[in-house]
């Protein structure tokens, strides 16, 4: 038998290979995110109903509040007119019809909800949307951002207070202040909606709880509640990767 000589040269070069294929393969991708549902009827918390449209409604007597992801395309029908010039569009909650050259795709600003509250049992009830939380099975948090929150976002891109830049800024406002939910106080027979905005979920968030604390139910003679609960609602996403010349892979 005779032995073969491998040089260091040749076992450094093949190590060098195999450690730029590996590296190819873990980092020739990018992320993708489907759209927010609810989890099954079962998994969701004593009391809660789920419709066909992606609704998780919390139902105590004749007290109900739904909560809905709503997609960035469904904003962009909502709010078309805003919706049209790119980067430039004044949808406060998307980036319009702007796709990122790179990916091809349409990145997220928010993540948004649509709350709704219909109080026919109580003499009066308040939800405070900033009392909402998300919290991600793998640990994250997320708080919603309040108008003046989601103002000073928009106030880093105005220069001056003059020009197409602030004009733009006093569209995205007006349409924020008539669009999120407030939080006011709903009386007996009485109906409230609106938004909820929370930063952009990270890529690793696949499953999460959306959680009303300290939702008020009574209040004393001086107006501090004296009945409150929580409402937690549950929701879950596909993620995975997307490899060049692939739709997608499989879900993580």
């Amino acid at each position: 038998m005779v032995a073969k000589t491998v040089s260091l040269d040749s076992v450094l070069l093949r190590i060098g290979v195999i450690f730029a294929v590996l590296l190819g393969c873990a980092c020739g991708y990018r992320y993708y995110v489907g759209p927010l549902e609810p989890v099954a009827d079962q998994e969701q918390t004593s009391g809660m109903r789920v419709e066909d449209d992606g609704t998780v409604t919390f139902v105590k007597e004749r007290l109900e509040i739904s909560v809905r992801p709503v997609t960035d395309e469904e904003l962009n029908r909502q709010f078309a007119g805003y919706s049209r010039e790119g980067l430039e569009s004044t949808n406060p909650y998307t980036f319009g019809d702007w796709r990122d050259p790179e990916t091809k795709s349409v990145p997220s600003r928010f993540t948004v909800f649509l709350l709704k509250v219909k109080n026919y049992t109580y003499p009066k009830m308040r939800v405070d949307p900033i009392k909402a939380l998300i919290i991600a099975d793998n640990g994250r948090e997320y708080r919603p951002l309040s108008l003046l929150e989601l103002e000073e976002y928009y106030a880093a891109y105005v220069v001056g207070y003059a020009g197409n830049k602030y004009a733009r800024y006093q569209v995205r406002t007006d349409i924020l202040r008539k669009s999120l939910y407030y939080g006011d106080v709903i009386f007996s027979g009485q109906e409230a909606e609106g938004f909820v905005a929370f930063p952009r979920f990270h890529e690793d968030v696949k499953r999460m709880r959306f959680r009303l604390e300290d939702v008020m139910l009574r209040f004393d003679v001086w107006d501090e509640p004296i009945e409150t609960m929580d409402v937690e609602y549950l929701f879950q996403r596909e993620i995975g990767r997307v490899y060049p010349g692939k739709e997608k892979s499989a879900a993580l």
